[in-house]
């Protein structure tokens, strides 16, 4: 299967996790395609002065890759900087926030995959 580009959904999502403005989501899997081992492959595109708000994360894991942009990341309480190639991993029972502080987009792929029983 091949997914061309502009033929993903995109959603807009106003004050999304109690975050600042839209969120802008494209959404490079679908729900039946995970197989049930996961709930989102996504580029996500957060304008200047939006955010994610903070949320934990119960039952899954979510990993970002920066592509563009820079941004306030929250990683359980602690905030950084992180900008294009940074890799941000939220485990299970973990929290997380992520703001553009920048002019331009900032721009990431996110995946959310499922934990693994124990």
């Amino acid at each position: 299967m091949i997914r061309r580009k502009g033929s993903c959904r995109v959603d807009q999502t106003a004050n999304l996790r109690g975050g600042k403005g839209t969120i802008l989501v494209e959404h490079m899997l679908e729900q039946e395609d995970f197989a049930q081992t996961g709930r989102l492959f996504a580029v996500n595109t957060v304008k200047p002065g939006c955010s994610i708000g903070e949320h934990t994360h119960q039952g899954d894991f979510e990993v970002y890759v920066i592509t563009s942009g820079q941004g306030r990341f929250t990683d359980n309480g602690q905030t950084t900087t992180v900008g294009p190639g940074d890799v941000c991993l939220t485990r299970n029972g973990e929290s997380h926030a992520i703001e553009n502080l920048g002019t331009e987009d900032l721009v990431f792929t996110a995946l959310i995959i499922y934990a693994k029983s124990t």
